[in-house]
């Protein structure tokens, strides 16, 4: 009983900053629907401009927010997990030559291109388990996350292989929510410190004040952290990938998944331009492998490789 409950409370803990993200963004809506747009500006047609072009910006970020939120993180397949006898034989065997020879014999016939510093297969203790290349474990969520960029609070959940371009277009919307409301609303925070404010009631100027500084100061924050993401997506690299180097047979090499601007777009955001900035499922790849800068392979990324994920796919075979 007490270990449900304990758990329970760390769940309703990790919900608090979703809830925090949700609630400004409900609030916003009501400072810049109904005290901007209808209370304060006057002229319709100016009314009209500013709810159209501000409904598609808020559904967007939402609809990429909730994706991020909601998609399930994907782990290595049942393939990645020691079976029993070999998990007891590694269990027994203190010697770590041993130990490392055991790993090396089951990881052979996997499709893995990453080592350890000391050249050994990567192996996660808790999980019981050979890292797929680009694998890592979170310790919030407890398991293995193929292609883990890093755990996000903000939307309770690991961002990796199934949900970064989600991640990537919410902070881009997002962004673009900031800038849009901070521009639109600076006339109305202007009139505030003017002559002009006894027109509108203080409480509607009060709204539209905060209105302006949040979407400043969250639109500074986003620039810095999309901009980082826009440079990690041209190199192909995760944030772990920035701090950690990734460790090939050859030895270590930063850039190792670094394919070129093109390719990378690509492997990210898909073929099709419909669908880049729309947040589903067009990322390349299972999550498992992956093609490097020095694979001649990769030069056929595009023509078949590595086939394209999709959202009623190949989930199920995940454990």
């Amino acid at each position: 009983m007490a270990p449900r409950v304990l758990w329970m409370c760390l769940s309703v803990l990790k919900s608090i900053p979703v809830l925090f993200i949700t609630s400004v963004i409900v609030w916003s809506y009501y400072a810049y629907v109904f005290q901007m747009c209808l209370f304060s500006v006057n002229n319709i047609a100016e009314k009209v401009i500013y709810i159209v072009i501000y409904h598609p910006l808020l559904a967007m970020m939402m609809w990429s927010y909730w994706k991020t939120i909601f998609t399930p993180v994907m782990s290595p397949p049942k393939e990645f997990l020691l079976p029993g006898s070999v998990l007891e034989q590694l269990q027994q065997d203190v010697n770590q030559i041993n130990r490392r020879a055991i790993l090396m014999q089951f990881g052979k016939t996997l499709p893995t291109q990453c080592r350890t510093l000391t050249g050994e297969m990567r192996y996660c203790e808790k999980c019981k388990a050979i890292k797929p290349d680009r694998a890592h474990h979170c310790s919030v969520c407890g398991r293995c996350v193929l292609k883990m960029d890093h755990h996000c609070p903000w939307v309770n959940n690991c961002v990796g292989f199934s949900n970064y371009k989600f991640f990537v277009l919410f902070i881009g919307y997002a962004l673009m929510y900031c800038i849009y409301v901070a521009l639109s609303s600076l006339k109305y925070f202007i009139q505030f410190w003017s002559k002009a404010r006894d027109s509108i009631s203080h409480m509607g100027n009060l709204h539209i004040v905060f209105l302006f500084f949040a979407a400043v100061m969250f639109a500074i924050s986003l620039l810095s952290l999309f901009g980082y993401h826009c440079f990690l997506i041209t190199r192909n690299r995760t944030t772990l990938e920035s701090v950690q180097v990734p460790v090939f047979t050859t030895g270590p090499e930063k850039d190792g998944f670094d394919l070129g601007f093109r390719k990378n777009f690509a492997y990210l955001f898909g073929s099709d331009r419909r669908f880049w900035f729309l947040p589903t499922a067009t990322s390349f790849g299972n999550g498992l492998t992956y093609p490097n800068r020095n694979d001649d392979e990769s030069k056929d990324l595009l023509l078949g490789r590595h086939q394209q994920w999709s959202e009623e796919g190949e989930g199920e075979d995940f454990v």
